[in-house]
């Protein structure tokens, strides 16, 4: 699927522009200095509708994500929120995946952003499993990449930011150049991170353990997967993790908007438990995939409605 031959709309500063017609010019700031945030969302189909979830959530984050690189935008998140509501309907969408998107324009040439304007656009388009269907069922092969997540005073690991992506896409590369369905990332100091675009849980002895969010991002997925375990009974436990440790998990499990919980069943060329997605992964899977779609009323408040206007 083009990203640019599509019907529908898509929402910029402020108005709905027919999706073939939302450019920006060649010299936009960046898109050659890197400087931006977004926000990936889902909208989920729902016995009541189209729903988003964890709205109000992503877009704190999104805000958030403008704050920490200074980037000062034109609105506010309730104008945010009803834009994704409406971009959702107008594009008639049962469910979907949400793109949030600030940048700099191309008011200003050079290194330094002050004068360039800082964009608002959101997108809305049909979204599949991340990784296939096969991987939420079956489960996938990871690697340990060769490139190290961000140090913290190297890169605003809090925001959500367009460059920290080019880090990701190295370590996906050269996981799939070597046969393996994703990657692994390991932080300055050895330790594990997260994947190349979800966050990371494992199980030891009944206990779900990740690690301490520093290089990580805080993933909204991944806080809803602590509040999942926490009404299950299950205890979660954040420390520091050693890449040996992945070998020796019972069960290994990522999470995130696009990979929703992906099962991990082999961590460089060794297997993870027996093999199969564990009982635990799929416990997680069933309760996360009930909240998404409306179907857990003690987690309704996740849920936004879409209103069915355009």
């Amino acid at each position: 699927m083009s990203g640019e031959d599509q019907d529908g709309w898509i929402w910029l500063d402020g108005e709905f522009v027919p999706w073939r017609e939302a450019r920006v010019h060649v010299l936009t700031h960046s898109l050659h200095y890197g400087l931006g945030v977004f926000e990936g969302i889902r909208a989920y189909a729902t016995a009541s509708g189209p729903a988003i979830f964890r709205l109000d959530e992503h877009l704190q984050r999104l805000v958030e994500s403008a704050h920490i690189l200074g980037l000062t935008h034109d609105f506010d998140r309730e104008t945010l929120a009803d834009a994704c509501r409406r971009i959702i309907a107008r594009n008639r969408l049962a469910a979907g995946y949400i793109r949030p998107l600030l940048f700099l324009g191309a008011e200003k040439v050079g290194l330094d952003p002050v004068g360039a304007r800082v964009h608002t656009t959101i997108a809305a388009w049909p979204w599949r499993a991340h990784l296939g269907e096969r991987a939420l069922d079956d489960g996938i092969r990871v690697r340990v990449s060769s490139f190290a997540r961000h140090h913290v005073n190297v890169q605003m690991c809090r925001a959500k930011s367009v460059s920290t992506y080019t880090n990701s896409i190295l370590a996906s590369r050269e996981a799939r150049a070597d046969g393996y369905d994703d990657a692994l990332l390991l932080d300055t100091a050895g330790f594990v991170a997260e994947g190349a675009s979800a966050n990371l849980f494992l199980v030891r002895g009944g206990t779900l353990l990740e690690p301490e969010v520093t290089s990580a991002l805080d993933g909204i997925t991944r806080r809803s997967m602590i509040e999942i375990a926490g009404d299950m009974g299950l205890p979660v436990r954040s420390r520091r993790i050693t890449r040996d440790e992945l070998y020796c998990a019972d069960e290994v499990l990522l999470t995130g908007t696009a990979a929703e919980i992906t099962p991990v069943v082999e961590v460089d060329r060794r297997r993870v438990g027996d093999g199969r997605p564990g009982p635990l992964t799929r416990a997680l899977q069933r309760r996360y995939f009930d909240c998404v779609h409306g179907r857990d009323a003690a987690r309704g408040e996740w849920l936004t409605p879409v209103v069915e206007h355009g």
